[in-house]
């Protein structure tokens, strides 16, 4: 079973399951983000999401995180078959920061609706409901370390701006990442659900990055997402 649980410094959130969990995932946000020539104007939140997913493939690789999860097996059940079977299953994990994780859980509203709306309007669309079931997830960890009030409001914003990530300037996902890393324990559970809400408010610091980068996209000629900024980020990340 998909798992999120954040981080014991609060630093991100542990994605785990077993292969089969993450490789449903996987390949479930490869078909619903699509060819990137098809949605354009989503070219940088759904490179960014594809970040996430490499993570999660290295992860079904064994380069990340192992954990050894109850599988439901007891003695007596092995009696009665005859079998001689470990009492748990390997699952796979990696760490997530969180407002990684928050965007990447954000964007994937936009392409769900992309996908319905282009591709497969059905309301039994396996792909959709593995996306779903992930979005649940990190909505469910996230609820658990916001107060109420907190949460209904990143709630209620959500539902109530669309698209999320047009044209968005994911650079911006960096430097919330690298400010919130900076941050003591303490100073993340309170500044947890500010950070949610700036990846949608599109506030002053947003605008003015924004500004900047498409002046640089003019001068290059690159699209905006391509537009490096100086974002080093610490080689170790205590979690």
């Amino acid at each position: 079973m998909l798992s999120i649980q954040s981080t014991e410094q609060l630093t991100g959130a542990r994605v785990s399951g077993d292969f089969w969990d993450l490789d449903e995932l996987i390949n479930a946000i490869y078909k619903i983000t699509g060819d990137e020539n098809k949605y354009y104007d989503y070219q940088g939140a759904r490179f960014r999401i594809l970040s996430v997913c490499y993570n999660l493939r290295l992860a079904t690789k064994g380069e990340h995180q192992l954990e050894f999860v109850s599988n439901g097996l007891n003695k007596s059940v092995l009696t009665q078959h005859g079998l001689i079977f470990p009492n748990k299953n390997v699952y796979f994990a990696t760490e997530v920061l969180w407002p990684e994780l928050i965007f990447t859980a954000i964007a994937l509203n936009d392409f769900i609706r992309l996908h319905q709306e282009l591709i497969d309007s059905s309301d039994w669309n396996m792909d959709i409901a593995a996306v779903r079931k992930f979005q649940s997830a990190v909505a469910e960890c996230l609820e658990q370390e916001l107060k109420e009030e907190e949460y209904l409001v990143f709630i209620r914003m959500l539902h109530t701006k669309s698209p999320l990530t047009f044209r968005y300037a994911t650079q911006y996902v960096d430097l919330l990442n690298l400010e919130y890393i900076q941050l003591d324990l303490e100073a993340r559970k309170a500044h947890l659900a500010s950070f949610a809400l700036r990846l949608m408010l599109e506030d002053d610091e947003y605008v003015a990055l924004k500004s900047q980068l498409m002046k640089a996209a003019i001068t290059t000629k690159k699209a905006l997402h391509e537009i490096e900024i100086t974002a080093k980020y610490p080689e170790t990340i205590l979690w």
